[in-house]
């Protein structure tokens, strides 16, 4: 993995993108699979690799904003109660590398529209989300989670804003440990299978935590810099193009 050609600038951009990540409560699972197909990762090192470095950085997240007191269990819990199962049941389905790509190019538009702040907009009137809701949005979002290596949280924090179940620091902070369940339950599902981590993933995961702390930290106080997120989306961009048409 670390023999690629590139590999530095590739070791440059992944603290940034977990940092600009986790200062919105994720842990960059779309960003580092974008990254690794824009220098051609093999796929199959793809998935549980993106879903390891998850865990730790939407770990740190987590632990950032619970500590600020934006955590909202209830909410959290009506996600959770499917999407773990499910996570873990996308993780042991393997699917051709073409199609594998096209999903993941969709779900990188979430993860561009997030970045632009198409979904940052908070409502004042919040509702209480029904339990056959959460059930039904978290199935869905943990089954993709695994099946494409991400946590989830991408999709999920559009969702809370979109149907005002909670505001941006709340969601965030249910989306990271959302992502970070997930990621755990995807990561067992694609082991069961016999899929093995490399041990340079754990170099990757070293580099990613940088970015993760500091942003973490920042995001979960005042941080909102939009320019790095306009960057990033660009990046986005580019790998989504580049996913579609290989």
């Amino acid at each position: 993995m670390l023999q690629l050609d590139n590999i530095y600038l590739f070791l440059i951009i992944l603290p940034i993108i977990s940092f600009l990540y986790s200062s919105v409560g994720h842990g960059g699972a779309s960003g580092y699979l974008a990254l690794m197909a824009l220098f051609s990762f093999a796929p199959e090192t793809m998935k549980p690799t993106a879903l390891l470095l998850n865990l730790f950085v939407a770990g740190i997240s987590f632990y950032y904003y619970y500590k600020e007191g934006f955590f909202n269990k209830k909410l959290f819990i009506s996600f959770a109660i499917s999407s773990i199962p499910l996570a873990f049941l996308g993780g042991t389905i393997e699917i051709d590398a073409s199609i594998y790509k096209k999903i993941l190019a969709v779900l990188l538009v979430f993860a561009i529209l997030k970045m632009l702040n198409v979904f940052g907009k908070e409502s004042d009137s919040i509702k209480q989300v029904k339990l056959w809701q959460g059930l039904v949005v978290g199935g869905i979002i943990g089954f993709f989670s695994g099946l494409i290596g991400i946590g989830g949280g991408i999709i999920l924090t559009p969702v809370i804003l979109l149907l005002h179940w909670g505001k941006m620091k709340e969601a965030a902070a249910v989306s990271a440990l959302f992502i970070w369940v997930n990621s755990a339950s995807g990561l067992i599902g694609q082991l069961s299978t016999g899929i093995s981590l490399n041990m340079d993933s754990f170099i990757l995961v070293a580099i990613a935590l940088i970015g993760g702390v500091f942003g973490g930290y920042l995001g979960s106080k005042k941080i909102n810099n939009q320019n790095l997120r306009y960057i990033l989306a660009f990046v986005l961009v580019i790998a989504c193009v580049k996913l579609f048409f290989t």
